[in-house]
């Protein structure tokens, strides 16, 4: 798993409506700055924060189709079995697992309580 440590939370992202908008707030808060869009038909943008030697957020431009978010992620080691284990639990898998063509393997689910969050293992 890389340098991440399993069951830590290892990322966040920003989905957003109006992502220039939400760079330049953020942009100028905290003084992040961001990596150009993947290309995607919903352009990502990697975040990285001052003094960081790598990104640890993004920021998903929803173009309308979803409502502006913030949610973490917690770095697993089988996504399909703590989608599983979640559920068990009384959660909710909200966006069922997916894998990137670069290998991530991640989805998003609610807590017990409706709170929302995301699970991902990285690429081998």
């Amino acid at each position: 798993m890389s340098t991440y440590q399993p069951d830590s939370v290892a990322w966040f992202e920003i989905g957003a409506e109006r992502p220039e908008e939400t760079k330049r707030f953020y942009g100028e808060l905290f003084d992040w700055t961001f990596g150009g869009a993947d290309g995607g038909e919903m352009p990502y943008y990697e975040v990285t924060a001052p003094g960081a030697d790598r990104p640890s957020g993004g920021i998903f431009a929803s173009m309308g189709r979803f409502p502006d978010y913030a949610t973490f992620y917690v770095v697993v080691e089988d996504v399909a079995v703590t989608l599983a284990k979640a559920e068990s639990l009384g959660g909710k898998v909200l966006m069922p697992l997916t894998t990137s063509p670069g290998g991530l393997v991640f989805a998003q689910l609610s807590d017990s309580a409706g709170n929302r969050f995301g699970v991902f293992t990285p690429p081998a």
